[in-house]
């Protein structure tokens, strides 16, 4: 039993470490590289069978620091696709329908989600996931920011593919992880493509 609490210490340690360094490249990327890579990202993504394949995609309404989204969720509405964002409720995260990108508000632990009424989407239903995370590695383990959102609800979502698009410098040798943690199923960047 000490072992293990010692072992998830130093792990947890290990992550916030390894979460300030990316963080902080993350910051220093210069905006117009960042819009290349953004640019390069997109159209990747828009270009894949997984984007192709998907009747109901999940996204996030990205922040300054994360691989910007808003091409890729317009492209989706006006192909009539259902998009979800995150929605999340106490400990645990939820998908809801976006209508459109005007219709967003700001949410728990500041993370932007549907505004007025909510429109509840099946995790079991969505085809793909756009998982984001502060860093990757080649076997898809992911470090996210720090809560298990998403380690908790990716499971749910069974039939989705869990798709992350990432910058090259949020690859790193080797994510820690616990057993707890939920890898996905292919990292993107503008330069690698990894599938576990």
């Amino acid at each position: 039993m000490t072992t293990t609490i010692f072992d998830d210490e130093k792990i947890s340690a290990q992550k916030k470490i390894l979460r300030r360094e990316i963080l902080a490249r993350l910051r220093s990327m210069p905006s117009d590289e960042k819009k290349i890579f953004d640019n390069a990202l997109t159209k990747k993504f828009l270009d894949s069978s997984s984007y192709r394949r998907a009747k109901i995609l999940m996204a996030y309404m990205s922040t300054a620091e994360e691989v910007q989204l808003n091409e890729i969720i317009s492209a989706a509405l006006a192909e009539e696709k259902i998009v979800a964002v995150p929605l999340i409720d106490g400990r645990e995260m939820h998908a809801v329908q976006l209508p459109n990108l005007d219709a967003v508000e700001v949410g728990a632990y500041w993370i932007a989600t549907v505004a007025g009424e909510k429109i509840f989407i099946d995790a079991e239903k969505i085809n793909c996931v756009i998982v984001p995370g502060v860093a990757f590695d080649a076997e898809c383990f992911r470090l996210g920011r720090g809560a298990a959102f998403y380690d908790k609800f990716l499971p749910r979502a069974v039939h989705a593919e869990k798709i992350a698009l990432a910058y090259d410098c949020q690859i790193v040798e080797k994510v820690p992880t616990a057993p707890h943690d939920f890898p996905v199923d292919a990292v993107i960047t503008p330069t690698v493509f990894f599938s576990a």
